[in-house]
């Protein structure tokens, strides 16, 4: 095979994998090419970077490919452009901010402003989490076309806590509802202790690109009825950034 013919063909891979997670079989299927060259060429591909391997033999984008394309989503530097936000997020609620993107059936965290509460919760940046067990998730599944859905749902959903909801006709309702407030509230379902509130990034065709998320121990985040005000705050922010990559020019 020549060295073209494989970069061609590791492309297509790529293609393919930015679309839906797959195993080796399905990659092939789904890409025309034979099992062994789909094989060895994602061996390559994994051991840059560019691909992930799950437990489960799921195939990813990988982060290599994550932390070229994280920046520039939907315009040039998206942190740089959300970093403001995340600031004063976490100085006018005193919890850490942060900003998330799809990768695959995870979100792929890669910025986080930290509060000045003495108390603060670790920083998640570079982390990957599966999607139906985090804000920053949830409001991203929300937006997917039904066909995606229903093979993300498909699958055996981890749980990680007590509180995780792993049961499909659950995740459905709460998408349903998601689409309706423009935000999410997570209570200790992917961490014991930990809260957490996200809205969803538009880029300016109106694609779900990334997420703004706030967190905070479960004891002070949130406090009383401050829920609904954070969440339209975290929401606002969220807001703000789809309009900002709106105007981009292309």
């Amino acid at each position: 095979m020549s060295n073209v013919q494989s970069i061609a063909r590791a492309f297509l891979l790529l293609e393919v994998l930015a679309s839906d997670p797959m195993g080796v079989t399905d990659l092939a299927i789904r890409s025309g090419l034979p099992k062994s060259t789909v094989a060895r060429l994602v061996s390559t591909l994994e051991s840059l970077g560019a691909v992930r391997r799950s437990d489960d033999g799921m195939l990813t984008i990988g982060a290599k490919i994550s932390e070229l394309t994280g920046s520039m989503s939907s315009g040039p530097d998206l942190i740089a452009r959300v970093r403001p936000h995340l600031v004063s997020l976490s100085r006018d609620l005193d919890e850490d901010a942060g900003v998330s993107i799809p990768d695959g059936y995870m979100v792929h965290y890669i910025n986080q402003s930290d509060s000045d509460n003495p108390v603060q919760i670790r920083d998640w940046t570079g982390e990957l989490i599966p999607m139906h067990c985090v804000p920053s998730g949830l409001v991203l599944l929300a937006n997917w076309p039904t066909e995606r859905l229903d093979r993300y749902l498909s699958r055996p959903l981890q749980r990680f806590t007590p509180n995780t909801v792993v049961d499909p006709d659950n995740i459905r309702d709460r998408l349903k509802q998601i689409r309706t407030d423009g935000y999410c509230w997570v209570y200790e379902e992917f961490a014991e202790g930990i809260n957490s509130v996200a809205a969803p990034v538009y880029d300016r065709e109106h694609r779900p690109i990334a997420a703004i998320h706030v967190h905070g121990p479960a004891y002070r985040f949130p406090l009383g009825d401050d829920a609904s005000r954070i969440a339209e705050l975290v929401k606002a922010k969220a807001t703000q950034v789809s309009s900002d990559l709106s105007r981009l020019k292309v």
